[in-house]
């Protein structure tokens, strides 16, 4: 078990806070128009996250178990079929894949942070930032080395167990990911452009949002809080019976949430203050930032602080993609912590060669080129396409479903603990209505 609910707390939001919130979330933002685009992004949060992590924490501690052994056990304990065991599945499948190619770019963030350290960004122009991030993807070998130091951090990690290992790291590694943040957003504060930054986060203008724009906030709010790929029903396992997993899953999604703004509000007044594009696209954090740490005061110091806070955000979320693959095969194999994290981890290392190679060697490789949907797609392009607009979503559609539709009334009740009131029917009516009519709309859309 967790020591303490502040513990589960920690090991949730690190799993939650990671290079959704520091990379992809600034740069959709900028994409989609600023403040608009985070205002449904926080109702999103509202409806679809904060739900489905209550009901993924809710399943994961009724069975406390893997997910696939907890989603059989409890299906076997209401009387339901065997085939709800494929949510667990869904969702350690989805976890390995996501970690394989999440390790290459938390390599991008070790090697970038070695960058900002030596002073490379110091007085580069963007052909010479655009050639370095080129020169890094066109080196698979310089890839595998990071990959490999990043994959290794993971499993020494997870080895250790929840809390001589996990529980320990994030104690650290928690409280300095928002050390870190707090000093880039005080640095943003005096860059002369702070205002600019906060007014483009949180002024609205609703002509610049697009129906696409609206769906992609659906699909963050989804993909943020780690949901559907088994890590909260694993880490909800561990969650001692006393804690409530109300406050704790609305909790969780306060700090991430928090994060992604913090983060927004580091990034953006440096991007202005520099004159460059804040819509850069992925980009934005691997070669306009560095341009911008290149040109300002102090740039060395701050530039390696951010990318340092890149890398701590990457293995907080890392460690949470491996556990349920680890608890997994300590179950069902009945082999020790350390065997199954060097056997999952030097799985996914393997697999994550495949990502490598996809931005060199293969990069006009297009394996499923033969399917329209997968047209043009790498294998790293794949892997992202596969877990982000099929298995997640999907994970988290049948989450919704069996909760609020098929799992027992009482054990939800009991689970909960909000009694009959108006707090209760109000979360069962958006899990069992809304919260699957938004999640299918969005898997329904990213298919077409």
């Amino acid at each position: 078990m967790w020591s303490s609910r502040l513990a589960f707390i920690l090991a949730a939001s690190g799993s939650a806070v990671g290079l959704g919130n520091i990379w992809k979330f600034p740069y959709i933002t900028g994409e989609n128009g600023g403040g608009a685009f985070v205002i449904v992004y926080l109702l999103c949060i509202a409806l679809i996250g904060i739900p489905i992590m209550i009901a993924e924490v809710m399943i994961g501690r009724r069975g406390e178990r893997s997910p696939i052994n907890t989603m059989r056990m409890l299906a076997q304990r209401d009387g339901l079929s065997q085939r709800w065991s494929w949510i667990g599945w869904t969702g350690i499948v989805c976890s390995f894949l996501i970690l394989s190619f999440y390790s290459v770019i938390g390599g991008w963030a070790l090697s970038y942070t070695g960058h900002a350290v030596s002073g490379v960004f110091s007085g580069a122009s963007a052909d010479d930032i655009g050639a370095m991030f080129g020169g890094l993807l066109s080196d698979p070998w310089t890839l595998l080395l990071w990959h490999s130091v990043f994959m290794v951090l993971v499993i020494v990690i997870v080895a250790g167990g929840i809390r001589s290992g996990m529980e320990k790291a994030i104690n650290i590694l928690m409280p300095l990911l928002f050390l870190l943040l707090l000093v880039m957003v005080g640095y943003a504060l005096n860059s002369g452009e702070f205002m600019q930054g906060f007014n483009f986060l949180f002024q609205p203008d609703f002509s610049k949002l697009s129906t696409e724009g609206v769906l992609t906030a659906l699909g963050h709010a989804f993909f943020t809080l780690s949901l559907g790929m088994g890590v909260m029903m694993a880490y909800g396992s561990y969650l001692p019976k006393k804690v409530s997993i109300v406050k704790t899953a609305v909790t969780v999604s306060i700090v991430d949430t928090a994060v992604a703004l913090l983060a927004g509000l580091a990034i953006f007044p440096l991007v202005f203050a520099n004159g460059l594009e804040a819509g850069a696209g992925p980009g934005l954090i691997f070669q306009t930032l560095p341009l911008a740490f290149g040109q300002m005061t102090g740039g060395v110091l701050f530039g390696s602080l951010f990318f340092a806070l890149l890398v701590v955000a990457a293995v907080t979320s890392a460690i949470s993609l491996l556990e349920p693959v680890v608890e997994w095969l300590e179950e069902q194999k009945g082999i020790s912590r350390l065997s199954g994290a060097l056997i999952g981890g030097i799985s996914i290392w393997l697999l994550g060669m495949m990502t490598i190679l996809s931005f060199n060697e293969w990069a006009n490789f297009f394996p499923l080129e033969f399917i329209p949907a997968f047209e043009g797609k790498t294998v790293f392009d794949l892997l992202d396409y596969v877990t982000a607009n099929l298995l997640m979503p999907l994970g988290g559609l049948f989450i919704a479903i069996f909760a609020g539709w098929f799992m027992s009334k009482q054990a939800v009740k009991n689970q909960l603990g909000l009694g009959e009131g108006a707090a209760y029917q109000s979360f069962m009516f958006v899990l069992k209505f809304i919260t699957p009519i938004a999640v299918a709309t969005v898997f329904i859309y990213n298919l077409s």
